[in-house]
């Protein structure tokens, strides 16, 4: 478990309800990548756009996802988007969002993510490699 936490204020647009402006649930996890890199960022310090030449990985892959939405979103509301990793493998991290109102729990869920690279035999595919320590150092 680490302790390294991101939050990120947001306020619902409408472009991302349902015309009785509650928030489409596909959205959330939009959301909860979008949480994901920019958490990367704030912990190591490296730009979102250059973490994948800084690491030598082609991307976090996203191999599972989930959620629980407990109570909805609507338009204009102001969200937290809270994010950690809960835990880091050799490999993979998985990865807990929860989304906030005023404090309250709307709604959570989880990644699976993998740390990604070329295959050194068919540049087309993609293999997991070990993270590196300085990156779980990151996170605390």
């Amino acid at each position: 478990m680490t302790s390294f936490t991101f939050r990120r204020p947001f306020i619902v647009p409408w472009g991302d309800c349902d015309p009785a402006g509650i928030v489409f649930n596909p959205k959330f996890f939009t959301y909860f990548d979008t949480n994901t890199w920019l958490m990367f960022e704030a912990a190591t310090g490296v730009k979102v756009h250059d973490i994948n030449t800084r690491f030598g990985i082609i991307g976090i892959a996203l191999v599972d996802a989930g959620a629980n939405f407990m109570k909805p979103v609507k338009y204009g509301d102001e969200i937290e988007i809270v994010s950690r990793v809960a835990e880091f493998r050799r490999s993979s991290f998985v990865v807990e969002h929860k989304i906030l109102l005023d404090g309250d729990l709307r709604n959570e869920g989880t990644e699976t993510r993998v740390w990604a690279v070329k295959h050194p035999d068919d540049p087309e595919k993609i293999k997991t490699a070990t993270i590196p320590e300085e990156v779980i150092k990151a996170f605390g």
